[in-house]
């Protein structure tokens, strides 16, 4: 299956997971939570989705009077969490935080996964963290639009890094080059430790970073900060634009949210969703977050499932334009 059946399997997925949620019948939650709550995360400590859900989770622990622990477990990319939660107890005290490549990016790489996108259920999305399109400082560009201008008139003599195949910091440059025009040589790296560096030292031209990544070469002037991939520009660094002045709609920025297992009763979501939403409006953890680059959100399962939608069918045209098939 090609990526456009997988947009309306995974798309079916979502909706479906919702549907478990808000049908499932409800007994013995009066008095939830009655024992600790779990958030699972797929990276080790010091990852983005360790950090938010420990903000997270320090918050929610004060707020529900019951220990919230975080569980690493990290590999294959993200599979090994997401078929934690997806065998664990429906019942409301295991969750995990995570971006939404388990659901949009997985898929597409992987012809066996270790879980099933249908029994992960969307919760709460915490918020989005848009990347950032950086250059060599030694490249005659200051700006998007001198950027989309070079590159034009110098056909395949840029190259461009990524953190692998098929990740966010890729499909993001292939989506852009495909809208815009450009040819470019993609080199991938095992990670931002990578690709950074070979940014730094020439070796690519141009890659999408998070902001916490580069953030100390931008004020170095190493690298220049050309635009977001996220839909608006970012309240980090509003003097950058969203590559979607150029490309209307673009948007692929990484979503951090909670998940449960399908079927989690809907009173018990919607208790944590609900929890969510007030934790991240809260001023404290909005600089938390915003320390590691995180803009809040803070919206319930069904506008979450709408976002998951939509990230999938932008991921899968992605990932069509460059190729990439499931192995």
């Amino acid at each position: 299956m090609m990526p456009r059946v997988c947009v309306a399997i995974f798309g079916a997925f979502a909706a479906f997971a919702v549907l478990s949620l808000s049908t499932t019948s409800v007994q013995g939650q009066a008095g939830y939570p009655s024992q600790a709550i779990k958030l699972i995360v797929p990276n080790p400590a010091g990852g983005l989705a360790d950090t938010v859900a420990r903000i997270i989770g320090r918050r929610l622990q004060e707020r529900l009077g019951q220990a919230v622990l975080v569980e690493n477990r990290p590999g294959g990319n993200g599979s090994i969490a997401a078929a934690a939660l997806a065998t664990s107890p429906a019942d409301g005290y295991t969750f995990m935080v995570t971006d939404g490549a388990i659901l949009s990016i997985n898929p597409l790489l992987y012809a066996r996964l270790a879980y099933r996108p249908q029994d992960l259920a969307p919760v709460a999305l915490v918020g989005r963290a848009p990347l950032f399109l950086a250059a060599n400082a030694r490249l005659p560009v200051g700006t998007l639009v001198e950027f989309v201008a070079y590159a034009r008139a110098h056909p395949g003599a840029l190259n461009y890094g990524s953190s692998g195949l098929g990740s966010t910091h890729h499909l993001s440059m292939v989506a852009a080059m495909a809208a815009l025009g450009l040819t470019m040589t993609h080199i991938p790296y095992k990670g931002t430790s990578e690709s950074v560096p070979a940014l730094l030292g020439g070796h690519v031209d141009v890659l999408f970073s998070s902001y916490a990544g580069i953030a100390g070469f931008v004020r170095d002037k190493r690298v220049t900060l050309l635009a977001t991939n996220g839909l608006q520009r970012s309240a980090e660094m509003p003097d950058v634009p969203p590559v979607a002045d150029l490309i209307p709609g673009f948007d692929f920025s990484v979503m951090q949210g909670v998940f449960a297992h399908a079927g989690t009763p809907a009173d018990v979501v919607a208790r944590i969703a609900a929890e969510v939403a007030a934790i991240v409006r809260e001023p404290d953890i909005i600089r938390q977050l915003a320390v590691v680059g995180v803009e809040p959100v803070g919206v319930g399962p069904e506008e979450f499932a709408a976002a998951l939608r939509s990230e999938i069918a932008r991921v899968a045209d992605a990932a069509r334009a460059a190729g990439i098939k499931p192995q």
